[in-house]
């Protein structure tokens, strides 16, 4: 039995949170599906642009498309890649994806061509659905990668009569749609249509079998799939369940969705555990544009809000958002990156709702921690473990340390993941014994608090995006005019870090342009640095290694 000895956070759980889940209370994440479509069938479901379907019609598009998908000849196992913003199509796609057995590949729109090609080949997708936005990309490898399955979406093509007014604009006025020609291409709706011919074919699931390759970065330089599991899944969204238990009604919240539903954080929380929980996701297509998000906040009586640091200042600093209504709003949750202790002061102050910071990795599915969401937590920390979750801290060989003293931060629970896609040697050094090394440095109090101090890792954060210092490094040597490159992160107010590059010129004409070129046409928009520093050498260990420790005291 676990003790709140070897728990302290336990003794500081709000009234109605449990200790533990059952991790096992679904079979497999179809059983969840038909159990939520079930009970919540007349419910709204997903919201996007003023268009809104409810779990009802989620469940008969999703389940025509998985049919579609079994009479292409994709079998269970089968990777395919969904590529697209947050629109009605993507829980659609998704769901689809479960019920005929398939593992979905999420994949960023803003990938560039290098980035895509690595993803589809080190995955094996066979299909992927794309919005169209994307797909001249996709166009220029296709012929490079296992992609026999293409399905063309657009920004309107689930969104009635207005979705043509949306479509016009998208192509011919804003002229967001370079010209593509991809050849046997179906549309979602098509797909849909076609799915009515067919029934599924019935296929067994296990609980640890892969449902999702989640991509993070590697301290190689090379994007990795963490594989993600039906039980893997269902638990962080049963631990997510117990832990706002005693702050929301099942089948009556309205959340606030900005965040991309193809990043782990929007993935689990939103996509999959308000949608678990009956509640109706308002997607935002587009959370940069904040008079867009603000609207959410006028067209329904939003309750809960999920978002990233860089998203609460900017609405906090812009002139309009202190006017709009929180009367219903009683739960917002930060991730991805830090929240600061500024942000979430003046969050309080103007929407009379806690700002409650938590803790995740895409390796843990990927929440581990959360402060609770009644005001009791704590500023400047990431919470407390989620029901069924250990925590601790370990030195460098890996031997629990003391409360109050500085370790590593390790994680382990029913929500870690199978190991890295094929990389069993990366698996073997981040997992031991269950417990998940998560590369950052920090220290749990006397409460069971933890908070994090430093990273172990190199890796960068940008707007709760992993940006690996390898990556850059590696797209720099490809280079002709540069020698060598160091890469780190600084801070930044908007987004918390910003790449930095060092470069050791091979040709002394290299100028700052040419290397911002260079990286825009390899790396998506935030993985490129946003300051370059020009330098005669690197420092460097004794074994030639770069010291990027060094370039950041300095």
């Amino acid at each position: 039995m676990i003790t709140s000895e070897l728990r302290p956070w336990l003794k500081n759980y709000p009234q109605g949170v449990p200790a533990n889940i059952n991790p096992d209370a679904y079979p497999n994440l179809n059983h969840l599906l038909n159990d939520t479509f079930k009970k919540f069938r007349t419910r709204p479901a997903f919201s996007c642009m003023g268009k809104v379907l409810t779990f009802d019609e989620i469940d008969r598009y999703s389940n025509q498309l998985a049919a579609y998908f079994q009479s292409r000849g994709l079998e269970p196992g089968d990777k395919i890649a969904l590529m697209m913003p947050n629109l009605l199509q993507y829980p659609i796609a998704l769901f689809a994806a479960v019920r005929a057995g398939l593992v979905i590949v999420n994949t960023n729109p803003l990938y560039t061509t290098r980035e895509m090609l690595h993803q589809f080949n080190d995955s094996g997708a066979k299909a992927i659905i794309i919005a169209e936005n994307f797909a001249a990309n996709l166009e220029q490898i296709i012929a490079d990668t296992p992609i026999k399955i293409v399905m063309v979406t657009s920004i309107g093509e689930m969104l009635g009569v207005k979705g043509k007014i949306v479509d016009f604009m998208v192509r011919h006025v804003k002229k967001m749609v370079p010209k593509f020609n991809l050849i046997n291409t179906v549309t979602v709706k098509a797909g849909i249509e076609a799915g009515k011919r067919f029934s599924i074919k019935p296929f067994k699931t296990n609980p640890e079998d892969i449902i999702a390759f989640q991509y993070t970065g590697g301290t190689t330089g090379v994007s990795k799939g963490a594989m993600l599991t039906h039980r893997n899944l269902i638990s962080n969204m049963m631990q997510m369940r117990a832990l706002m238990a005693p702050t929301i009604t099942e089948g009556t919240e309205i959340c606030l969705s900005p965040l991309p539903l193809y990043h782990i954080f929007a993935f689990t929380v939103n996509c999959l555990g308000f949608f678990g929980m009956g509640g109706l996701n308002v997607l935002i297509t587009n959370a940069r544009d904040l008079p867009s998000v603000m609207k959410a906040f006028k067209e329904y009586k939003i309750t809960a809000m999920t978002g990233v640091n860089t998203l609460f200042n900017a609405l906090l600093n812009h002139d309009d958002f202190a006017n709009l209504d929180f009367s219903g709003l009683k739960m917002t949750v930060g991730g991805g990156t830090a929240v600061q202790r500024a942000v979430a002061e003046k969050w309080k102050k103007v929407t009379n709702c806690t700002l409650a910071e938590g803790f995740g990795m895409t390796e843990t599915s990927p929440c581990a921690s959360c402060n609770p969401f009644d005001g009791s937590g704590k500023l400047n920390s990431i919470g407390m473990p989620l029901p069924s979750t250990d925590m601790r801290i370990v030195d460098e060989d890996g031997s629990p340390l003391a409360t109050g003293s500085t370790g590593e931060i390790q994680v382990k629970g029913p929500q870690v993941m199978k190991g890295y896609y094929n990389r069993p040697d990366e698996t073997t050094n981040v997992l031991k014994d269950g417990w998940l090394s998560t590369g950052d440095i920090g220290l749990m109090d006397k409460d069971g608090y933890f908070k994090i101090v430093d990273r172990k890792k190199d890796m960068i954060l940008v707007s709760g995006f992993n940006v690996y210092p390898n990556e850059i490094e590696d797209v720099m040597a490809l280079h002709p005019k540069v020698l060598e490159s160091a890469a780190i992160g600084v801070p930044d107010e908007r987004s918390g870090e910003v790449p930095k590059i060092f470069i050791v010129k091979k040709d002394n004409s290299l100028t700052e342009k040419e290397v911002l070129e260079h990286c825009k046409a390899n790396l998506t928009g935030y993985k490129v640095p946003k300051y370059v520093e020009f330098r005669k050498d690197l420092p460097k260990t004794n074994v030639g290694k770069i010291l990027r420790r060094e370039l950041r005291d300095k």
